[in-house]
């Protein structure tokens, strides 16, 4: 018999405890594996986890070299997923990423069609350069990642599980690039900003990965322990208050309900539901990351960022004046006190 999951007994509640703790252990060894092949990127690695945690997908934006592709193939060896890359050029089709169905020839010469699963029938896709595809081969791609199914020949399709979208954007490179649609990248969890690491974190880099011997990352969980953790995540209890910040800071941010003369001048639309529930899943996710049992206002502050930049934007007459998205985030997030 199922009981009211609002009002647990002392032994559910208890072995809710347990659990939470367990998985706090496991992801402080799984942060400490990825923390030897990736250097100096800790809060880009901690938002990456959450987002798998959280179970949605995340777009990772900085220029060349930052180890953004070797941050997804370390995340797919480490947390056990079948992880497949997908090189973004302006002539992809979508069916060079969801496969496409041929026709064969039987030995009795009867004829059928098969279907050829594309890269996107993974546990972990790296979409690298998103914005240098095509919007037609974006929106198959984000439609996937929504339905977690695609469709081929009037036939649907279910992709593994668990199914999550790591993609790159290269800021720099503008030439030859579709940007992505707001309405597009609301489908991302969170945007990860990834900056160049410092001085000391740089000089280590440089050492461990020009000597002879290099380090590998090595498996620590499975898809199924990540799968579960995903439903252990959900049911992470949130107190009132910070149910309260959530709503507060996102609607604070559209310049209907706000009372911020800032935003009301500079922004032109603001964050959604999704925004809301994004804080919501990710604050769980990142209390659990740090060994907490529940999140505090101070989550959904530090990861106000990463799911409001992408889901919010400036009237031009802001841009003009040289506001930017994140001075705005950080009006919404000196309100939290």
């Amino acid at each position: 018999m199922s009981l009211d999951p609002s009002n647990p007994t002392a032994a559910e509640a208890a072995h809710l405890v347990n659990e939470i703790e367990a998985l706090g252990h496991r992801l402080s060894s799984v942060r400490e594996r990825i923390g030897r092949v990736i250097f100096g990127q800790r809060d880009v690695i901690d938002q990456a986890l959450i987002t798998l945690l959280a179970g949605g997908h995340t777009v990772l934006v900085g220029v060349p070299g930052l180890a953004k592709t070797r941050l997804v193939e370390t995340l797919g060896t480490v947390l056990g997923l079948d992880d497949k890359r997908v090189q973004c050029t302006p002539d992809l089709m979508p069916a060079d990423i969801l496969g496409s169905e041929v026709l064969e020839e039987a030995e009795n010469g009867r004829r059928s069609f098969r279907f050829l699963p594309g890269p996107v029938f993974a546990q972990l896709l790296m979409a690298d350069e998103i914005n240098r595809a095509s919007p037609r081969t974006q929106s198959a791609l984000l439609q996937a990642m929504q339905e977690q199914r695609v469709s081929v020949g009037g036939q649907y399709h279910p992709l593994p599980r668990p199914f999550h979208v790591l993609a790159t954007q290269n800021p720099i490179e503008q030439e030859g690039t579709y940007p992505l649609p707001e309405a597009q990248l609301d489908r991302f969890l969170i945007q990860i900003d990834v900056g160049y690491p410092d001085l000391e974190a740089e000089r280590h880099m440089l050492l461990a990965t020009t000597g002879a011997v290099e380090a590998k990352a090595e498996r620590v969980m499975s898809a199924d322990e990540l799968m579960v953790a995903q439903r252990l995540i959900r049911r992470v209890p949130v107190g009132e208050s910070v149910v309260e910040a959530i709503l507060d800071l996102v609607r604070a941010g559209r310049p209907e309900t706000s009372d911020l003369a800032e935003v009301q001048r500079s922004v032109a639309w603001g964050p959604g539901p999704r925004a809301s529930q994004a804080l919501m899943l990710a604050a769980r996710a990142r209390a659990v990351l740090d060994g907490r049992l529940s999140p505090s206002i101070d989550d959904v502050a530090a990861l106000a960022g990463p799911v409001l930049r992408h889901r919010m934007a400036l009237s031009f007459a802001a841009r003009a004046d040289g506001m930017t998205l994140g001075r705005v985030v950080d009006l919404l997030v000196e309100r939290l006190g």
